[in-house]
């Protein structure tokens, strides 16, 4: 395992529901070359699992701040955890 790969554990909060956020997470995913998934949550948030380069990881972090133009982003909690290397490409789970 190169210690340039990790994997976050995210959860967004706010107006992150039927914004289109989930389509947003698995473009920028897909284009940063991450893998992992994101679902929405029975209480409103997102929760994203993404493995991969650590500056790519970086990178989807700032941008799950933002999200797609009609979501309001109240916050972002991520927690760092160890590459494992268990997903094959980055999907939406339903």
């Amino acid at each position: 395992m190169s210690d340039k790969q990790a994997r976050i554990h995210a959860f967004v909060s706010g107006v992150v529901q039927g914004v289109g956020f989930r389509y947003f997470t698995l473009r920028i995913a897909r284009e940063l070359g991450l893998k992992g998934f994101v679902r929405n949550l029975p209480d409103g948030r997102v929760e994203v699992v993404a493995e991969g380069d650590k500056e790519a990881l970086a990178r989807l972090i700032d941008k799950l701040h933002v999200g797609p133009w009609l979501a309001r982003v109240e916050s972002v909690d991520v927690q760092w955890e160890e590459y494992k290397g268990e997903f094959d490409s980055f999907d939406i789970e339903f």
